[in-house]
Parts: structure tokens; sequence; C-alpha cells
């Protein structure tokens, strides 16, 4: 159980963090830290959250944009998570992710506030076509463990975990978990702080399924790449980005209305 009630919660970080995967932009996103401010809220309605995650910002970007807007809220729980987006860029500079990030980590915790991060999965596991940057996943990875060590930042280490790659946790993109990779990513985060009514049941391996054939397996990468890669590269070529002209869903503390079910629901 942890030592305080956690009373103002904000969300740092990209598309993962905004809930890209976990709804739409027509019904609303909801996403892992929606659900773990629900977990929060569940014990304490007093809670307040603001998530100022963009979807497609790099880890600069997310410091230059939402760190101070971050302080000036006074959380006493942060999460941060941003990377993923700079993996795939030819200009990747893993020791500049790690130290972007470490700068927030330091000024939030000097701040007094409880900082929380996750570690990224195998992407080479998820999306075959992606194994030449698994080396970059593993070293951000390393580096992230020893930066939130430095600073005392809390690690929901999802990384060495087979179920971390389930495609069941993954939407149709790769890119985004699913509703139900979600729900599991709230549940890691809520057993990394310790709430009540968390447990490690998220860790756990799903029931399982029928492998496809080669042939379909191979359809599979081509659709993919056809569907979600091939426009990815399109807009990095085109200098775009998937966040352009979007603002923070919630820039404001502001508490949760309706019911609030426990992290670990999908």
């Amino acid at each position: 159980m942890p030592d305080v009630e956690y009373l103002r919660y904000v969300a740092l970080g990209d598309s993962q963090s905004e809930g890209v995967g976990d709804g739409d932009d027509t019904t609303g996103l909801r996403g892992w830290a929606d659900r773990l401010a629900e977990h929060l809220a569940a014990l304490n309605p007093e809670l307040r959250y603001a998530n100022l995650a963009v979807r497609g910002r790099v880890a600069r970007q997310v410091r230059a944009e939402q760190l101070a807007p971050a302080l000036a809220l006074r959380p006493d729980l942060v999460t941060v998570v941003a990377g993923v987006n700079d993996l795939l860029r030819p200009s990747f500079d893993a020791g500049r992710v790690a130290g972007q990030l470490e700068e927030m980590f330091a000024a939030l915790t000097a701040s007094g506030a409880r900082v929380l991060t996750l570690t990224f999965p195998d992407v080479g596991r998820i999306a075959p076509i992606a194994r030449p940057v698994r080396g970059r996943v593993f070293d951000v990875n390393d580096r992230i463990r020893e930066a939130a060590a430095r600073h005392g930042v809390t690690v929901a280490d999802l990384a060495p975990l087979p179920v971390a790659t389930d495609p069941r946790l993954w939407s149709e993109d790769r890119l985004h978990a699913s509703p139900l990779g979600h729900a599991r990513i709230a549940a890691a985060a809520a057993y990394a702080l310790g709430l009540p009514g968390s447990d490690d049941t998220w860790a756990l391996p799903l029931p399982p399924q029928r492998l496809p054939s080669r042939l379909n397996a191979a359809g599979a990468e081509l659709r993919w790449a056809a569907g979600f890669l091939g426009p990815w590269i399109g807009r990095r070529l085109r200098g775009r980005s998937s966040g352009d002209g979007r603002a923070a869903k919630r820039p404001e503390l502001l508490p949760l209305g309706g019911p609030s079910p426990a992290a670990a629901s999908s």
C-alpha cells in the first residue's frame, strides 16, 4: 500500500499515454493513463487528473512542450513515457533520448512528485519487419532503468515479459496497444506503484491461440506494411506527424466523471 494518497496525477508522453488504440477520436480515447487514473479515483474520489500527452511527439518535444505545464500543475504523481517515436528515425541517438527523459525525471522528482515510467517491449516480436531496430529498444530500456534508478523513479518493467509481445495486446497497426494491452499496462503501473487492489496477474500469459500459417502470416505482413508502415514512412519523408495541429486532450487537472473501474478491467 502506498504511503500517500495521490490527489493530482499528470500524464506526459505520446500516443500511448494519449490512449491511441483504446477507443477512437469520435467516441473518445481511454488508454492506460486514463485507466490508471480510474484506479486512483476508485481509491480516492478527490483525485484530479490531467493528460498532456500528444501523439507523434518525440522525447525532446515531450520535454519541451509538456514538462513546464506539468510542473505548473504541482502533481504528486506523474507518468512519463516517451521515446518510441524516436526509434525509427535515422537520427536516433539512444543517449540523447535517455537524456531528455532524465531531465524530466530530475525536474519532476525535485518538485516532490512520485514519477513512474515504462520500458518498451521487443518491437521485433510485435512486427518482424522492425527487427533491425531491436538493439535500439534494448539500449533505450537499459538507459531508462539506469536514469530511473538515479532519480528514484518507479519503473513498470514490461520489456522482459513474454506477454508484452502477445499480438492480442497490440492493435492492428502494431504501433499502439489494444484495449486489452492498455488495460495490462495500467495494471502493471498500478502494481509498480503498490496501489491497493493491484496484483501481478497482468504479467500472466494469455491462453494459447492457434498460429497462422506461413502464407497467412506473410500476407498479414504485406497488408500491415501497405496499410500502416507505408503511410508512417510517408509522413516522415514529408516532415509531418500524426500529432500535427493536435493539443493535449486533458490539459487541466479535473475530476473523473462517471464510474471508476479498476485499472485491470478491460
